[in-house]
Parts: structure tokens; C-alpha cells; sequence
């Protein structure tokens, strides 16, 4: 498909520059098959959801990704910002440099009291990075140095800062990796958990450490020529057997977010049955996707042209999600990352 006809016009007010306040109260669009659109809170998402649905969450943990500082090198000082990608080992991690034009292996970095130095520069603005520090030690420090990695629709208009640290984590973040946060799981509080599990619905979690390919535009014409990049993904063998079984009792699988549902989807075979995973997966959804195991979705709403909307739009339709975005609009719901929530149910029942 053309990815033309993914393009919608989105008024820049509309973009959600901080969280819906407390945590859990912002406006949940209901969107079921055939197209017909609720307008709700977050908190009426257990009028959707009936034993035995189950939730299915991702326990990726953000990286305060974003280093700040200088090139110490040729006798030259330059300010040099690093956003990390992948470690590689105790001591070094793959990372995005801007400007990386002038760096050369060997150059000396300074990040926000952090010693490091460049080991390797390739294509792409991507350097490999070798800190002075290593394992836990590492890890503290860029706890206490690094930024949170604001989308860029949120860094160009303002600092990341101290709320952030705790907006952009799910409640149930566990499993450090991600550069980007798995937003549809920002809503949820332990109280919406215990109001779930009171009638019935349980949940289990999937990991899948969201890389810097999210934040990259979509550049080709056509949807054929997509690639995506990979991230690592782990399903483990019990919360396998825990959806199998959701199924078999004539339940529901609702994936919270899109990450989700792409870490579900890679480890389901093509009759449905879901086996544990762990490894790359580079799954591109668009319409003409068949789903295997998703019944349910829960996710924000998406940048227009992105492989978001075009995942979302093969779950329900571009026709139903072009119309669900353009009713958005016109009642003024929050996008993106710290907007509000849309809840997809394909299907009848």
C-alpha cells in the first residue's frame, strides 16, 4: 500500500506534552468492529474486559538514554550528545551521536562526569562507545547522568526533567533495555490491577526492549519496501501456556500496547498457538496481516505515517481507523505518547 494514505493533519495543540493527571485518568476511545466509537475514561475499562480476558503487558524498563557532554579530542572541546541504543557488554554500548560527523575512534568523551571514549564509528550517525566504567558501576552512573529519551515531539518542545523520570515509566517497569517507553501501559495504576483481577481478568507480561527505530519516520513510498529494525523480545514459556490457556477457556488475549501485541504475534504460530520466544524480531504489521493470537488491543493514539498506524489499521481496518482519528480530532482527544488511550475490539462479542 501507498503510505500516503496512512498521512492525516493533526493540530500541534493536540500533541500531549506531559501525562493526564493523577496517572489513570485520561480518555479512553472505544472503537469495536464495524466502527462504532464510545467516548470513555480509562477507569471504564473494566465495562470492556470479562473473565477469563487476560491482559498481556510489556515489562521493559526506559533507560535514561540521553548523555550529555564533550569531545575531548585534537587539542578541541565540542559538545557531543549520545542517545544509547544496545550494550554490548559490561563496559560499551551502541549508540546514536549527534553530531557524529567529526568523531573518530579513540576520542575522548566527558558525559555528564561519565568517561568514555569512541571504539568503532559507523554509518548512520551510530558509534560503539566504550565507557571508564563497568556492570553496576555503569549502571548507576548512567542512572544518575542520563536523561529520559523524550519522543521528539516532546524533547523540541521542552527539557526532559524530573517528572519525567516517573511519567514515562509503567507502574509494573522491571527489565532495563528500552529507549522509548511502551506508552499504552502509562494509564494503568495498581488500583485499575485489583479492580481487574476482582472480576476476573488476569494478566502476564512479555518483554520487548523498544530500539531507536521508533523514533525514525517512515521513508519509503510503499509499505512493501518497509523494514523495520529489530529489537530483542523475550515470552516466557509460562506466560505461553497462561494465553494458550486464556483461549482454550473461550477468553481473550488484550495486548496493552503495540509492543505487545508484536512480541505476541512473533511467538504465535500460524494455527494460533502461542510457544515461548526469545531472540530479534523485526515483525512488520500492516493491513493484509493476518493476527494469530491478538483479540484486543489497547494502545495511544499515533503519528500519522508511522508503522503504528499502519499496525493499528490493519487490526481494525484503514477505513475504520481513518474515521476513529478524524472523530478524535474533532473531540479534541490528546496524541501520542502522553495522550490519552484507544481501546480496539475487532470483533463482536
Amino acid at each position: 500500500m501507498k503510505v500516503d494514505v496512512f498521512d492525516f493533519a493533526l493540530p500541534e495543540e493536540l500533541i500531549a506534552l506531559r501525562p493526564a493527571e493523577p496517572r489513570g485518568a485520561s480518555r479512553l476511545m472505544v472503537v469495536h468492529c464495524g466502527g462504532k466509537i464510545e467516548h470513555a475514561r480509562f477507569s471504564d475499562l473494566p465495562r470492556y474486559l470479562r473473565a477469563p480476558d487476560i491482559l498481556l503487558t510489556n515489562d521493559t524498563r526506559v533507560l535514561p538514554a540521553r548523555l550529555r557532554g564533550i569531545r575531548i579530542a585534537r587539542s578541541t572541546e565540542a559538545r557531543i550528545e549520545l542517545l544509547l541504543h544496545r550494550r554490548l557488554g559490561a563496559d560499551r554500548y551502541r549508540a546514536l551521536a549527534r553530531p557524529a560527523r567529526k568523531l573518530q575512534p579513540g576520542d575522548r568523551l566527558e558525559l555528564n562526569g561519565v568517561p568514555a571514549s569512541v571504539a568503532a564509528v559507523e554509518g548512520g550517525g551510530m558509534v560503539e562507545i566504550v565507557f571508564g566504567l563497568a556492570g553496576a558501576a555503569l549502571d548507576a552512573a548512567i542512572q544518575a547522568a542520563g536523561e529520559m529519551p523524550l519522543p521528539p515531539y516532546i524533547a523540541s518542545k521542552r527539557p526532559a526533567d524530573a517528572r519525567d523520570a516517573s511519567d514515562y515509566q509503567t507502574v509494573y517497569a522491571d527489565r532495563v533495555g528500552s529507549v522509548a517507553s511502551p506508552t499504552a501501559g502509562l494509564h494503568f495504576t495498581p488500583q485499575m490491577f485489583t479492580a481487574l483481577a476482582a472480576q476476573g481478568v488476569e494478566r502476564v507480561h512479555t518483554t520487548l526492549h523498544v530500539g531507536l527505530g521508533t523514533f525514525l519516520p517512515v521513508t519509503v513510498e510503499d509499505t512493501d519496501l518497509h523494514r523495520m529494525h529489530s529489537e530483542w523480545g523475550e515470552l516466557s514459556a509460562a506466560a505461553a501456556a497462561r494465553l494458550n490457556a486464556t483461549h482454550a477457556k473461550g477468553g481473550r488475549i488484550a495486548a496493552v500496547g503495540t509492543t505487545s501485541l508484536r512480541t505476541l504475534e512473533t511467538a504465535t504460530a500460524g494455527k494460533g498457538v502461542i510457544a515461548p520466544f526469545q531472540g530479534e524480531t523485526d515483525i512488520f504489521i500492516a493491513p493484509g496481516y493476518r493476527f494469530r493470537a491478538a483479540d484486543l488491543l489497547l494502545t495511544n493514539f499515533h503519528l500519522p505515517r508511522s508503522t503504528l498506524f499502519m499496525l493499528v489499521s490493519a487490526f481494525m481496518g484503514l477505513d475504520v481507523m481513518q474515521a476513529a482519528y478524524a472523530e478524535a480530532i474533532r473531540e479534541r482527544y490528546r496524541f501520542y505518547s502522553y495522550g490519552d488511550a484507544c481501546l480496539l475490539i475487532p470483533s463482536h462479542g
